[in-house]
């Protein structure tokens, strides 16, 4: 039983999803205590209960304590099985990371898998669904399995309601350099919104260019059908050779649009002065198939408390270990120990 304190490192889900993805990878059992134990509601949220119930569901897993506020919960592991599942978070928590905790072992199974999820496809505290279809799955494509993702219906916080659909055909992970992201392809931008008048949106367009200094259209305006919201997004887009990079920033409450363009777009313009292959999400999401891949290295932007806690939790259950080095063009070089 592999024992875990979720107040360690970053102290957030992400310790209960990567342990419960790479339990029924490796066949260990694993308990957690305190956890979400860094955040200012602390324990499992309605998101992380779903994440729960889909490992299990997959799986025939057992897990004792699982419940919404519970911060203390002993998991069993089962063996992962493909076939065609349907989870709904209930509310605005992110499908995507549902997604991100089923995804790993459902890849070692020996059949394809369809998978509906229902709840936030766009929530600000979790990747948008953009960035899971266009920059992540398209590298865990590369490394063999085959998988694709569809938006059916847009979800923002705080309603929810949306839903998207994955297909999985898995295959052995195979280990990849991710080294170099090639030449710029384009770039483009769009400021999604719904429930919203129109000039927010436009207004964030306005922003976002004068800091990227984009082609005049690179960056538009898409207004999605009123059932849908009220929800705003601006999403920022820049296609390499070897990778995509998705920037994102989330309308809400007290946010001028102004301020939230400026900060999507100082965070991709950082990212194309470097020359790191993975942005600080991207980051995030590959130690973990880079893991059971058993190998491989990419670069990224400096490694986030959120990598290092994710690295720290793969180690606990593969007995391997990520290198972060800092190379003299300022970006990092991530390696996995044998």
């Amino acid at each position: 039983m592999i024992i875990i304190d979720g107040s360690e490192g970053e102290g957030g889900g992400q310790v209960l999803r990567s342990s419960a993805s790479l339990s029924l990878v490796t066949g260990q059992p694993f308990q957690i205590t305190n956890i979400r134990g860094k955040r200012a509601k602390t324990g499992m949220m309605r998101q992380h209960v779903t994440a729960i119930e889909a490992v299990c569901a997959i799986s025939d897993s057992s897990c004792d304590g699982l419940a919404v506020g519970a911060s203390e919960i002993t998991f069993r592991p089962g063996k992962a099985k493909a076939g065609n599942y349907k989870f709904a978070v209930g509310t605005a928590g992110s499908t995507n990371l549902v997604l991100q905790t089923i995804l790993p072992p459902l890849l070692f199974t020996d059949g394809p898998s369809h998978i509906t999820l229902e709840g936030g496809t766009h929530n600000m505290l979790a990747p948008p669904f953009d960035f899971i279809a266009r920059s992540f799955l398209p590298i865990i494509n590369k490394m063999g399995p085959k998988v694709s993702a569809r938006l059916v219906r847009h979800g923002f916080y705080p309603r929810g309601g949306g839903k998207i659909e994955i297909e999985i055909e898995p295959a052995p992970l195979k280990r990849v350099e991710c080294i170099d992201r090639g030449k710029l392809c384009s770039v483009n931008g769009t400021a999604l919104f719904t429930g919203l008048p129109h000039d927010v949106a436009e207004r964030e367009v306005k922003a976002a260019q004068k800091i990227l200094d984009w082609k005049e259209h690179a960056i538009g305006v898409r207004q999605l059908p009123e059932d849908q919201g009220p929800g705003n997004i601006l999403l920022l887009e820049a296609e390499y050779e070897q990778v995509t990079e998705v920037v994102s920033g989330f309308g809400k409450m007290g946010l001028k649009a102004e301020r939230l363009a400026k900060t999507a777009a100082n965070r991709m313009k950082g990212f194309m002065d470097s020359k790191a292959f993975a942005g600080p999400y991207l980051a995030d999401q590959l130690l973990l198939p880079f893991a059971l891949a058993g190998g491989g290295s990419f670069t990224t932007v400096k490694p986030s408390q959120h990598a290092r806690t994710g690295a720290d939790i793969i180690e606990q259950f593969t007995g391997r270990k990520f290198a972060f080095d800092q190379q003299d063009n300022g970006v990092f070089l991530v390696n996995l120990s044998p």
